[in-house]
């Protein structure tokens, strides 16, 4: 019995082996451009909440730009 896929997507799905021997995988724009933008988003939630909260100020905005930079570092290197 044959594949499951068609013809087209079993010729371009390799397997774990030949993905290995091919070398690193390349991080692509789209995780760095997501990345960015996501930490974006984490940074201006997190004023926000923090100024609905009467917390804003210095410590609320470095405090988002570290939670913002770990949030799109973890999308930039869990969207490999």
């Amino acid at each position: 019995m044959g594949s499951p896929f068609p013809r087209d997507v079993a010729a371009t799905n390799g397997s774990a082996a030949e993905g290995a021997a091919a070398g690193r995988i390349k991080r692509g724009r789209a995780s760095l451009i997501g990345g960015v933008v996501t930490g974006a988003c984490v940074l201006v939630l997190w004023i926000g909440a923090a100024a609905s909260l009467g917390l804003g100020g210095t410590v609320a905005t470095v405090s988002g730009i570290m939670a913002g930079g770990a949030v799109a570092a973890w999308v930039r290197l869990a969207d490999l």
